[in-house]
């Protein structure tokens, strides 16, 4: 039975659950605010349904939910994202809370509703601005803004702590999708004529590998020379470096089960990778005990495995220095990708090239290639198969 208590202007609900195994009473709590202007016979009615309400609540196990959102969040990020997440994915979601806590870490969880949310992934939309660089933010950052709310409320649904998941049905505005700038091949080969005069061996080995191989940039990283198959001329991706703020440099599992793979490479890229080889050797000869022998691929000048966010760097400031169109690491896998879709290459042996979960990913993120190219085989056809009986 419920027991009433007005409180100022609320108005305490307090439900007995018995008694637990020591003796001891079991109480539930509820606090209920009428709104501003109620008259009293609304007030009676409203608080009476919140009565009946916040009983069946209690009957069902739901466990009224006083923490603030920050409080319960920081809960999920440790005893669920810092175990279940890679390093890179746990970092991210911590960086999301700079923009949510200030928005709901001050709110209980039980008071928190579908429309403070919509309003949140609206001003987002909106208003939402890179923290580093200023610019709008994009729609994908927003979407997993979103996801962080819901998780941490389905969270909540799985502990009693919350009947439902106010995240549910909201809508993300679809804003302008820009399209990501990569390299045509002419673009390219103006590229490398360059890379081949001027690049040291090390970046110029990246950028051949990247270009040739759509590796990713963590994997490009973390390739170490046991992956190197020089008799078969196969490069094998089964780690990545990555780097975060709290753990530094560390070497991590690749993205997802199919992304470790290996690939047949052509000769001219083994060329390079033999001359990247040659320079460490010789430059391990120089250090003698100094060399920190990490067996990677792309190290410093002692040996250490290369920052992430060095290859970015040195092909920013080469690109510049020559005057030359830049398009970000990224864009290497890019063109990679778009050059085996515009040769006709299936799209099953695509996605295993690139390491894509499923052929529905690679058809997702290349889908304006697909079409490109699916234009061309229509032309090819119409040029081929003459049905209006005109000749040429």
């Amino acid at each position: 039975m419920a027991a009433i208590r007005k409180r100022g202007t609320s108005y305490e609900i307090r439900v007995s659950m018995g008694y637990d195994l020591s003796g001891n009473q079991v109480v539930r709590y509820k606090t209920w605010k009428p709104k501003k202007g109620m008259t009293k016979k609304q007030i009676e009615s409203e608080l009476n349904k919140q009565v009946v309400l916040f009983e069946e609540q209690c009957q069902r196990g739901i466990i009224p939910c006083n923490i603030k959102f920050e409080e319960f969040a920081e809960r999920w990020l440790s005893e669920y994202a810092r175990v279940n997440l890679k390093n890179t994915s746990y970092q991210k979601l911590k960086n999301m809370t700079t923009r949510i806590y200030p928005a709901f870490g001050h709110l209980k969880m039980d008071r928190i509703t579908h429309g403070q949310i919509q309003a949140f992934i609206d001003d987002l939309s909106k208003n939402g601005r890179n923290m580093i660089n200023g610019e709008p933010l994009s729609r994908k950052t927003v979407v997993h803004h979103l996801n962080f709310l819901s998780d941490v409320f389905t969270y909540a649904v799985r502990m009693n702590m919350r009947e439902n998941n106010p995240c549910a049905n909201i809508v993300v505005p679809k804003g302008t999708k820009k399209e990501k700038e990569i390299y045509t091949v002419e673009e390219m080969r103006e590229l490398f004529k360059y890379i081949n005069q001027y690049a040291p061996i090390k970046y110029k080995a990246f950028m051949t590998l990247a270009v040739y191989g759509g590796f990713r940039n963590a994997e490009l990283m973390g390739l170490e020379w046991k992956d190197i198959d020089w008799e078969d001329k196969i490069v094998s991706v089964v780690r990545t470096s990555n780097y975060t703020v709290t753990d530094g440099c560390y070497t991590d599992t690749p993205k997802t089960e199919s992304s470790i793979r290996s690939l047949k490479l052509p000769d001219n890229v083994f060329d390079v990778l033999y001359q990247l080889r040659e320079e460490q050797l010789e430059r391990k000869a120089e250090l003698g005990n100094k060399w920190v022998d990490s067996d990677r691929l792309f190290v410093t000048g002692i040996g250490k495995p290369l920052h992430k966010g060095s290859p970015y760097k040195w092909h920013k400031e080469f690109t510049e220095r020559h005057g030359l169109k830049f398009c970000d690491i990224h864009s290497l896998r890019h063109f990679n990708a778009t050059a085996l879709i515009n040769a006709g290459i299936d799209i099953a042996t695509i996605s295993s090239a690139l390491g894509h979960s499923s052929t529905s990913t690679t058809m997702s993120i290349y889908c304006h290639a697909f079409k490109k190219a699916q234009a061309k085989a229509c032309d090819a056809i119409a040029a081929v198969i003459n049905l209006d009986g005109n000749t040429t």
